[in-house]
């Protein structure tokens, strides 16, 4: 029978990580630096992610025709219309004074038979 020499190996292991020899600081800062990678790399990830997301928003036109949204320059693939022309320092949700805007509310009552 054959015996197993696992306890072996992590007395070798133990002895390398404890040992202030080269060979010890080696296989630490290995093991650092693929426990960072591990944990930085999903969040480089995400990042990257985030920030292509936001370019292809930024380059999204819509139709004001048909309401399809394209990377065209130009034309509609869909209609064929033009797409308007882009406004500088505007957004598309305009934002307006609301000191003079208005809002007229009625109330309802559900047992009205006017309504």
């Amino acid at each position: 029978m054959e015996r197993s020499r696992t306890w072996l190996w992590l007395l070798l292991a133990l002895l390398l990580l404890l040992a202030p020899g080269p060979a010890g600081r080696f296989v630490l800062d290995l093991l650092g630096g693929i426990t960072l990678l591990l944990v930085l790399l999903p969040l480089l990830l995400g990042a990257a992610g985030f920030v292509a997301w936001q370019v292809i928003q930024r380059r999204l036109r819509t139709c004001d025709t048909c309401g399809f949204t394209s990377m065209e320059k130009e034309i509609c693939p869909a209609c064929g219309g033009a797409f308007a022309a882009p406004t500088e320092g505007a957004e598309p949700n305009e934002q307006f004074d609301v000191s003079n805007v208005t809002i007229d509310v009625q109330v309802v009552s559900e047992d009205d038979p006017t309504s």
